[in-house]
C-alpha cells in the first residue's frame, strides 16, 4: 500500500497562497555552510523532504543539523569529513553541490554521484572541468566524483552552457581559491543571486551576481551568517498556472514577481488578468485560456521546471500550442501521462504539439518527477471524474503543505493509501 492523491475535477481555484523559500536555493545554501566553521542559520526554508535529506548528507560530513519548521541551523566543525557518500546522496540531485565547498575548504572530496528526478541526462563534465581549471584533479571512480588539489588558484572559466549546478560548484570552490576567478556564461537564476548574497555575507568577494559573468576574488576564510532563503519562483508560477487552467483567481505572496516576468506575460497572452505588487501577484482567468507557445531556456527564459504546467494549460486551451524543450530530453515523458487523461498531444524530438480540448478525462497516472506530479494533479482538476496520481513522494520533495494549499483554494484533493498494482 502506497500513498496517492485522489483529485476530483471541476474546481475553480480561488484564494491566497503564501510561498516560502526556494527548493532550488535552500539546498545549495545548506551546502555553502560547509565553507565556514561555526553555526549558519537559514530562515524561510521550505518544509519539504529534500531539506532533511540534505541535512543527512551534511551530518555524514560531521556537521550538526537542526531543523525546526522553516529554520535550519547548521554547525560546521573545524575538521570536516571529505567523503559524501551516504545513502541520502542517491535520493536528491542537489547533493552534488557539496563538491565545490569540500574542494574549496579541504582541497579534497569524494562525492557519490547524485540521484533525483528522472528528467534526463545531467552530466557533471562542466563541474569537473571548472575544478580542474582551478587546479584540482577530478575523476569518476567507483561511482563517485573524486577531486584533489594541492592548492586552488583563480582562473578564467568559460561554461559551454549556463549550468546552474556547475556555476554553483565552481563559485563555492573559487571563493577560497588564491587570486581571481572569472566565470563566463554563468547561470543567472535568482537562486544563483541568492547564493552569491549569502556568500558575500560570509565574507566572500563576488561581483556580477545576476549577470553572465561572475568575478570572484578569493579570500582565506569565511564566517557563518544568518540568511533568509529567496521565495520560490517555481512554486509561485505553479499557482499562477493553476489559476489560469482552472479559470480561477489566485493571489500569490512571498515571491518577487520580477523573477516571473516572462511567465506572467505568457499568461496575459493566454487571456489572464495579472496584477503584480512588491512581494507577489494576482492571476485571474475569466474564460477558457487561449493557446500560447512555450520555449524552455535558461533564465531569464521560460524555466524547464514549468514545462509540465505549460503542457497542461495547452491541453485545455482554445487552439493549438507548440512547446519546445531545450534542456532535459526526458521531460516529455509527462506527455504520455497527459494522453492518458485525454490530452490531444504528440511529441517529435524536442517539440510537443498540443491541441486543446474543453475538458480532460480522469484516469490513473504516475508522476516521474516533482513538477510532473503537480502537473498531473492540476490536470486532474481539469478532468471529469476522479483522477488518481501515483508516486506522489515526488511532490513532497518540492511543495510544502501541497494538499492543504490545494484544499484551501477549493480543490477536492485527498491523500489516501492504495495498491498501485490495481490502478
Amino acid at each position: 500500500m502506497t500513498e496517492h492523491f485522489q483529485v476530483r475535477g471541476g474546481a475553480r481555484l480561488v484564494g491566497e497562497v503564501e510561498v516560502v523559500g526556494a527548493k532550488n536555493s535552500v539546498l545549495k545554501l545548506m551546502a555553502a555552510a560547509l565553507l565556514a566553521e561555526g553555526t549558519t542559520t537559514l530562515t524561510n526554508c521550505p518544509e519539504i523532504l529534500d531539506v532533511p535529506l540534505m541535512g543527512d548528507v551534511l551530518r555524514s560530513l560531521g556537521c550538526t543539523v537542526d531543523i525546526d519548521g522553516g529554520t535550519v541551523l547548521i554547525t560546521t566543525p573545524a575538521e570536516l569529513e571529505h567523503r559524501a557518500d551516504s545513502a541520502s546522496m542517491g535520493k536528491l540531485r542537489a547533493s552534488v553541490c557539496v563538491l565545490g565547498p569540500l574542494v574549496g575548504r579541504l582541497k579534497k572530496a569524494v562525492v557519490a554521484l547524485p540521484g533525483g528526478d528522472a528528467i534526463g541526462s545531467r552530466p557533471l563534465d562542466m563541474h569537473q572541468n571548472g575544478l580542474r581549471q582551478l587546479g584540482a584533479s577530478s575523476e569518476i571512480e567507483h561511482g563517485c566524483v573524486v577531486a584533489r588539489a594541492d592548492e586552488l588558484r583563480g582562473a578564467q572559466i568559460w561554461l559551454d552552457f549556463p549550468s546552474v549546478g556547475a556555476t554553483e560548484n565552481i563559485l563555492m570552490a573559487a571563493v577560497l581559491a588564491e587570486g581571481t576567478t572569472v566565470i563566463d556564461n554563468a547561470a543567472r537564476e535568482p537562486e544563483i543571486v541568492d547564493l552569491c548574497l549569502m556568500l558575500q555575507q560570509m565574507g566572500a568577494k563576488i561581483a556580477g551576481a545576476g549577470t553572465s559573468t561572475l568575478t570572484v576574488h578569493g579570500v582565506t576564510s569565511l564566517t557563518p551568517t544568518e540568511h533568509r532563503v529567496v521565495g520560490d519562483r517555481i512554486v509561485g508560477a505553479t499557482w499562477a498556472f493553476a489559476a489560469a487552467m482552472t479559470q480561477g483567481d489566485i493571489t500569490v505572496k512571498g515571491v518577487d514577481p520580477h523573477h516571473l516576468d516572462l511567465v506572467l506575460e505568457k499568461l496575459r497572452t493566454a487571456g489572464a488578468e495579472v496584477v503584480t505588487f512588491d512581494d507577489g501577484f494576482r492571476v485571474v482567468q475569466h474564460d477558457r485560456p487561449t493557446a500560447v507557445d512555450f520555449v524552455t531556456l535558461p533564465y531569464p527564459g521560460f524555466a524547464t521546471d514549468l514545462q509540465p504546467f505549460a503542457i497542461v494549460l495547452s491541453a485545455v486551451a482554445d487552439g493549438t500550442s507548440m512547446i519546445t524543450e531545450n534542456l532535459f530530453e526526458a521531460r516529455f515523458r509527462f506527455v504520455e501521462e497527459m494522453i492518458r487523461l485525454g490530452a490531444d498531444a504528440r511529441t517529435d524530438g524536442h517539440h510537443a504539439v498540443v491541441r486543446g480540448v474543453p475538458r480532460l478525462s480522469s484516469a490513473p497516472v504516475w508522476a516521474s518527477d516533482i513538477r510532473a506530479g503537480v502537473g498531473l494533479v492540476l490536470a486532474g482538476l481539469c478532468a471529469d471524474g476522479v483522477t488518481e496520481v501515483w508516486d506522489v513522494f515526488h511532490i513532497d520533495r518540492g511543495y510544502p503543505r501541497f494538499v492543504e494549499n490545494m484544499q484551501r483554494l477549493g480543490a477536492d484533493v485527498q491523500r489516501v493509501l492504495g495498491d498501485p498494482t490495481r490502478a
